[in-house]
């Protein structure tokens, strides 16, 4: 017979109690584990803001974070232009490779934890599913169509726009995290906005309404000025702001 909720929780609080000071911050990881579990069975939608638009084209958004390592595959992508030039330069290019990304990711079954997006690159951080794509063919998707939908939109014909893209496989939990940090906070990195939420093509403002307060304050609780990603990108605030 299971032990009653009331008595469950008494007993839980008593040994919480019990517990040496020095081994409370590890509790406090395996809570903020058990919460992300616990949210990822629990979707909650994206609320519309003044921060963060969702565009009828991307109907598409991951419905809550992870938090968690797949077995099947998580990585950090990031993706440049050739030449590092801001291509996607203004509101309506950044848009478009920003849904393009949400869309295909779910198409391929790869499911997207953090993301930023700029004129002249991208990072995200994704798992892929049991039936995922490989990465490469999502990726060579993502490049193929926003490039022709660019350069249809710019009358640019056969114009290259993509040069290449990097990945590095995440399997320590912390490296993860750590990651999902960064990739979230770059927009400050780069110096658009002051704060991440505020930036349109990132992930930061959907973060911060899907997830718990306890998941934000231990991802955004990780230092990043120590983590190695691919990030040698000059990002003009012109270029974000145009059009």
């Amino acid at each position: 017979m299971h032990e009653g909720s009331d008595s469950l929780r008494r007993r839980i609080l008593t040994s919480v109690e019990r517990l040496p000071a020095d081994q409370l911050p590890r509790l406090a990881d395996y809570l903020t584990l058990l919460e992300a579990a616990v949210s990822r069975d629990t979707p909650r939608p994206l609320p519309k803001s003044d921060s963060v638009r969702v565009s009828a084209a991307a109907p598409d958004w991951p419905h809550a974070p992870l938090h968690r390592v797949s077995n099947h595959g998580t990585f950090i992508v990031t993706g440049s232009t050739l030449h590092k030039q801001p291509l996607f330069r203004g509101r309506e290019a950044l848009e478009l490779l920003h849904d393009s990304l949400l869309k295909l990711a779910k198409q391929h079954g790869w499911t997207l934890e953090a993301w930023a997006v700029f004129p002249n690159h991208y990072h995200f951080v994704a798992h892929g599913g049991e039936a995922a794509s490989k990465l490469d063919d999502f990726l060579t998707h993502v490049h193929a169509d926003t490039a022709r939908d660019l350069n249809e939109a710019q009358s640019k014909p056969g114009r290259q726009v993509w040069f290449n893209f990097w990945e590095t496989g995440l399997t320590y939990e912390k490296s993860y995290l750590a990651r999902l940090a960064y990739v979230h906070q770059n927009p400050v990195r780069h110096g658009l906005v002051p704060v991440a939420n505020q930036y349109r093509w990132c992930s930061a403002a959907w973060f911060e309404r899907t997830a718990t307060a306890a998941q934000v304050k231990t991802i955004y609780g990780f230092k990043i000025d120590r983590v190695k990603v691919r990030d040698d990108y000059e990002v003009a605030i012109e270029d974000v702001a145009a059009g």
